[in-house]
């Protein structure tokens, strides 16, 4: 016959029953804590870029594109239409002042040249020709005006005769009026005379000045074809570097065409562009920053282009120290031009995420030691730092480093 089990009995094994499942339950719980905590995104600390939230002071500016660029660069262009004949120099050669570089085909030019001063010397003769003429005409005239002052006052010691006579009786009334007619005819012959001689000095004068303004300007001609010359035996007009230099000889070349240019290379400028919404923050005068990898260079906007072309506008900057060891001719800097000062305000430090005003996704540490991303509106900004509108508070430790990896996530553990 069976007994039965005491109560005691059965609520122990009970009890055991609990804990053992209980214990399970528990174990499953943990395993499955730990699972998803293994299985959790997360991110390696020394792979982070970290910025802390600070208050500060801003020197705004806007960014734009540069290219470095000689400080002096000179273009040398043919003076006439020619071939090249020899090559002196190649491109890269150091040249001083009057280092030859290349020969033109000279010849016709200098032609032109000799026919050209055996023209001025025929026209210096003819200019002394007629200055010769002018004068002997003119003194001829002179020479019959004192002619006919003579022959007028000897009518008039008649014309007294005459006057003379006929107080006495010994003479006629006739013979004294043609005696006054005389004198009255010769006294109108020499004023005819002499107002002859002023027109005909004023045309000689006129006509002098219209030849000697004439040879003049023939001349100024044979200096200027004289300077095409000398501009055509190709020197360099300075102490500078031969950057480039055509060197195909027998090519003909047309007047005005590229055959050379020099640079200076111990010095440099930044030729720079930006979008011409920013336009009014770009003056002659400004300070603007050129970043080279690490390195920050001072300098002033020297000028800008009054147009807009392509939607960018143009300015170059002058260089407190143009003569930097990173400078070289056609490297592509980084630009910022300061145009403003903000104080006290909350700042992070500026990298690649940050492409202008607006509102950005990032990632803050919380207390937990993890990361969760954030809305963050950030303002203006300079090479250095950014401004923090609103989304952060001094003190919070920002990721500055690229997260693209992790856009779709809104938390992330780190390792």
């Amino acid at each position: 016959m069976d007994r039965e089990i005491p109560k005691e009995v059965r609520q122990k094994e009970r009890n055991k029953q609990i804990l053992k499942y209980g214990g399970i339950g528990v174990g499953v719980i943990v395993a499955i804590s730990i699972l998803v905590s293994l299985l959790r995104a997360g991110v390696h600390q020394k792979d982070l870029i970290i910025s802390e939230v600070e208050k500060g002071t801003i020197e705004v500016s806007v960014s734009a594109s540069g290219r470095v660029s000689s400080a002096f660069e000179e273009i040398i262009n043919s003076p006439i239409n020619t071939r090249i004949v020899e090559v002196y120099r190649k491109g890269g050669d150091s040249v001083n002042v009057g280092t030859p570089i290349l020969k033109l085909d000279l010849q016709s030019t200098e032609t032109n040249y000799k026919k050209l001063l055996d023209e001025e010397q025929m026209r210096s003769y003819k200019l002394n020709q007629l200055r010769v003429n002018n004068q002997t005409t003119l003194n001829d005239m002179a020479m019959q005006i004192k002619v006919l002052e003579m022959k007028l006052s000897r009518m008039k010691v008649e014309m007294r005769n005459e006057q003379y006579l006929d107080s006495i009786g010994a003479g006629t009334t006739d013979k004294v009026r043609q005696a006054e007619l005389n004198v009255n005819v010769s006294h109108l012959e020499l004023e005819q005379m002499k107002q002859k001689y002023a027109n005909e000095t004023e045309v000689r004068e006129a006509e002098m000045k219209v030849q000697e303004l004439d040879f003049e300007i023939f001349r100024k001609s044979l200096a200027e074809m004289k300077r095409t010359l000398d501009d055509a035996q190709v020197r360099s007009p300075r102490k500078a570097i031969l950057t480039y230099v055509n060197t195909q000889v027998g090519a003909q070349i047309s007047q005005g065409e590229q055959i050379a240019i020099i640079s200076d290379l111990s010095h440099f400028k930044v030729e720079a562009e930006i979008a011409d919404a920013y336009g009014d923050r770009v003056a002659a005068g400004g300070r603007a920053v050129i970043k080279i990898g690490n390195e920050k260079l001072d300098g002033i906007i020297s000028s800008v282009t009054p147009l807009s072309k392509n939607g960018v506008i143009s300015f170059s900057i002058q260089l407190k120290d143009d003569s930097n060891r990173r400078l070289r001719s056609g490297l592509k800097t980084d630009v910022y031009v300061m145009n403003a000062v903000k104080e006290d305000v909350m700042r992070i430090a500026n990298s690649s995420y940050y492409v202008g005003k607006g509102e950005y996704d990032l990632w803050v540490f919380t207390s937990e030691g993890e990361i969760e991303k954030r809305k963050v509106r950030l303002g203006d900004s300079n090479f250095d730092f950014v401004e923090v509108v609103s989304g952060l508070n001094t003190g919070d430790k920002v990721i500055i480093s690229d997260m693209t990896a992790h856009k779709n996530k809104n938390k992330l553990k780190v390792k």
